[in-house]
């Protein structure tokens, strides 16, 4: 029993190098709601997008996360909508869920900018996939038990943007919810469950003239539970046409990205990461890709 939630627990934590158990992006800051739900219809313009993210590409097993996005305003109703569809498989585990955004907007009377208050709610599905366990396992009688369980969870966010400026804070899996898979009559030694997070992030934008500006950026990621932070920080360069982007990863990896901007509407963008922990791009394989496309509604 010890050893099969010990395993489990590995799996929940190993889609990252800093005990995350949600799902994080190198291109995070184009997605919206995806770790601020007071983020939705904050931006200049409503989107839809897609992403497909592979860490560790060379390893057998290793993340693969598929994600449907979107951000809405309703400007008259000074509110937004947004959220995101995910598929999150590691290994013997697997996510499957949804969350979904509702964010109230409070224009400053100046109109220098406008804060939100935003909350989320979130259903997902964690599966483990006992063929994958079995030989590791025998006859543990965690294998008897429920091959998935659906889970609710909710988060907080609060947020203000500008022109310029774009900074926010929130909590994600604020109830904690159990993982508790083993239904026999034995007691556990331990019993997963999900952990808040709590995220900060901010950018801003510079006009260096010529029709191009950079955007610096930053992300913390911190989990109370086990006292594991990570902060990623970069910078964009964007311009009407291409944008391209460099960044790290703390004690986890470098990061390149560009994209391009087609008619206006289209975003096509591309994400790599060159992992130098814990295991390096030397030990065989350990790069992380990301493809990204986004959907932007002109303004009527």
């Amino acid at each position: 029993m010890k050893k099969y939630i010990y395993l489990i627990a590995l799996s929940i934590v190993f889609t990252s190098a800093s005990a995350q158990q949600l799902q994080t992006s190198s291109l995070y800051d184009v997605q919206g709601v995806l770790h601020n739900p007071a983020m939705a219809g904050m931006q200049s313009s409503n989107f839809v997008g897609a992403t497909y993210r592979t860490q560790w590409s060379g390893i057998t097993g290793s993340p693969k996360t598929t994600n449907v996005f979107g951000s809405f305003a309703v400007p008259d109703k000074l509110i937004g909508l947004g959220g995101y569809i995910y598929n999150d498989v590691t290994g013997p585990t697997s996510r499957t869920g949804a969350q979904f955004s509702f964010a109230k907007h409070l224009p400053m009377s100046d109109g220098s900018g406008k804060f939100s208050i935003g909350i989320e709610t979130r259903l997902f599905q964690f599966g483990i996939d006992k063929n994958k366990l079995g030989l590791t396992l025998g006859n543990d009688p965690i294998l008897a038990g429920a091959q998935t369980r659906t889970k609710f969870d909710a988060g907080l966010g609060l947020a203000f943007t500008n022109e310029k400026l774009q900074v926010g804070i929130s909590v994600a899996q604020m109830v904690q919810s159990k993982l508790d898979f083993y239904t026999g009559s034995q007691t556990p030694a331990a019993q997963g469950r999900l952990y808040r997070h709590f995220y900060f992030h901010t950018n801003y934008r510079i006009d260096v003239g010529g029709g191009t500006t950079i955007v610096p950026n930053m992300l913390l990621i911190y989990l109370p539970s086990t006292s594991a932070a990570e902060f990623q920080a970069g910078a964009r360069v964007e311009r009407e046409l291409f944008w391209w982007g460099v960044g790290i990863r703390s004690r986890q990896s470098y990061m390149l990205s560009a994209g391009l901007n087609i008619n206006k509407n289209f975003t096509l963008g591309y994400g790599y990461d060159s992992y130098i922990s814990p295991i390096s791009t030397f030990d065989g394989g350990a790069n992380g890709h990301e493809l990204l496309l986004r959907y932007t509604f002109k303004k009527k």
